[in-house]
């Protein structure tokens, strides 16, 4: 069963994926912890990081967050992290042969959403399963969007 990620009003998002909104349809949402080395955590702390080009894999056994930029340190030493390097998720074995089934058999994507830090302390990864979207299928969003944005904004000028 899926947990849906804490949405605490003292959770302090570190980096969001706003394009993951346009590009993917998102069925489903799950929390990951991260398994992170001292300066990673420190860097995220100051508020660095970039997701927009992240995705998430299966390799066996465990789920991986691949492509997420860290920058270094900016006080660490010849011990600093590697900006690029692949990041283990920590998930239950049940949910990760859940993603795993959805991805092999259905084509979904799971692509991080947010990387956050609990109201513990803790640095977790929002990840969802999506499906990505058409061309068509963006613009008529876009269409969506725009019309509850314009009926908004009449409804306000004419009480």
């Amino acid at each position: 069963m899926a947990r849906a990620p804490r949405t605490s009003p003292r959770a302090r998002v570190v980096a969001e994926n706003r394009r993951a909104r346009r590009e993917y349809e998102v069925e489903e949402r799950f929390e990951a912890g991260i398994v992170l080395t001292g300066t990673e955590v420190k860097s995220l702390r100051a508020g660095e990081a970039h997701i927009g080009d992240a995705y998430a894999e299966i390799r066996g056994d465990e789920a991986w967050l691949i492509n997420a930029s860290i920058p270094e340190f900016s006080h660490g030493n010849r011990f600093n992290h590697e900006p690029r390097r692949p990041r283990k998720l920590l998930l239950h074995a049940r949910e990760i042969a859940r993603l795993h089934g959805a991805v092999t058999r259905e084509g979904m994507t799971l692509v991080p959403l947010a990387i956050y830090f609990t109201d513990r302390g803790r640095a977790k990864v929002e990840l969802a399963l999506a499906r990505g979207r058409k061309l068509h299928d963006k613009r008529a969003l876009e269409r969506e969007r725009d019309w509850a944005r314009e009926k908004a904004r009449l409804l306000r000028e004419r009480g």
